[in-house]
């Protein structure tokens, strides 16, 4: 037990450390003065995107990882299906028993103004039980958008960055081997139409709606390329004038990119992640006056299994019996006071001083939510 109370008081030391770097990192990047950014780091053009495509496929040439055909029906009709189309009948019936082929998913995305002939890197996901895709070749695969049209046709050995041995029970694996890449492995096969803006005018679209934000790239517009040329839709959407002919636009809107403009200050917001522990806060957090007592409580249980043996010559069996010690140990809490308008450094610090680890924060910094102390929105992911 005293081995683990050990154990123990390392994690919160180590627990704590860490608090106390992410606290000296956010003072130093939040005492950074804002920095313009290049307008095409704050918007895109509507109708410039990129598209989604997924294939289904099936991958051979494995040295006895794939997909067990007894529990993955859908890899035996694949194949049955795809020998079918070669000339290959296989009478009903047949039980196919195959190591060496996995079913799996290829996905991509088609980069605007693709055109037909341009290769694209695709990634290819096992969907059965194939123990890994290393060394295996994918076959030919039609990649679909969401209208169901053919986009492109992939095909290719699979790179896989991972590796994994196993024998008599036991097993060492390095990274993930059921997923892989194929680097240019998918060809394009028809070009989706990306236009630029319809008329004599086109519309930006800012990564974040901000009322702000937007003000301000009609203000450096404007200022580069004349009044009257651009005018702000909404929060997130500004129409731009801009040249007829295609050329013309093109230079156009590769020097609209180069704008910079300084973005508005964004929201407070507080970022929490249940599962890990991770907790990201913005330079627009600060809280109002209130206080704050913390105090960690631990629970340690030690059970021994003793073996209760009965005499030689008796009827008696042999029989284990559980001793259980239960240890609880209670840190003395300490009540701290923060003072209202504290920027996001003073509120890491005080909690650090505190003894407050990231877990910790997770609860006190929902506490002050629900008390009305915190000035961000919370929101747990």
């Amino acid at each position: 037990m005293d081995m683990l109370m050990h154990i123990s008081l390392k994690l919160n030391q180590k627990l704590r450390s860490a608090s106390l770097i992410v606290c000296v990192i956010l003072t130093v990047v939040f005492s950074l003065p804002v920095q313009a950014e290049r307008l095409k780091d704050l918007a895109g053009i509507q109708g410039v995107r990129q598209n989604q495509l997924m294939g289904y496929g099936l991958v051979v040439g494995l040295d006895g990882s794939g997909d067990q055909t007894t529990q993955t029906p859908f890899t035996v009709q694949s194949i049955i299906s795809m020998m079918q189309q070669m000339g290959v009948t296989i009478p009903v019936g047949t039980s196919l028993q195959l190591k060496n082929v996995a079913a799996v998913m290829v996905t991509t995305s088609l980069p605007p103004f693709s055109q037909p002939g341009q290769t694209l890197d695709i990634t290819v996901s096992s969907m059965g039980n194939a123990k890994s895709l290393k060394g295996g070749t994918l076959l030919m695969t039609p990649l679909k958008g969401a209208d169901n049209q053919i986009y492109a046709i992939a095909q290719g050995n699979i790179l896989v960055g991972g590796v994994g041995a196993s024998a008599n029970g036991s097993q060492v694996q390095v990274n993930h081997l059921s997923v892989g890449k194929i680097s240019g492995g998918a060809t394009v096969e028809r070009a989706v139409p990306s236009p630029l803006g319809h008329g004599n005018s086109i519309q930006l679209e800012l990564n974040t709606a901000d009322f702000s934000t937007a003000s301000r790239v009609v203000e450096a517009i404007n200022k580069k390329f004349g009044p009257e040329t651009a005018a702000a839709v909404d929060g997130r959407v500004i129409q731009v004038k801009a040249p007829q002919m295609n050329d013309q636009r093109v230079a156009f809107l590769g020097a609209l990119e180069s704008i910079e403009v300084t973005p508005a200050q964004t929201a407070a917001k507080v970022i929490l992640n249940a599962r890990t522990g991770s907790i990201v806060m913005n330079q627009s957090v600060s809280l109002e006056a209130c206080a704050v007592a913390h105090g960690n409580l631990s629970v340690v249980i030690n059970t021994d299994n003793t073996v209760s043996q009965p005499n030689a010559l008796s009827n008696g069996q042999t029989t284990a019996t559980p001793n259980s010690n239960v240890a609880i140990t209670k840190e003395g809490g300490q009540l701290l006071m923060l003072k209202a308008g504290a920027s996001l450094a003073d509120v890491v610090k005080a909690l650090n001083s505190i003894g407050a680890t990231p877990q910790d924060l997770l609860a006190i910094l929902q506490a002050m939510k629900s008390s009305g102390a915190l000035r961000a929105e919370l929101e747990i992911i």
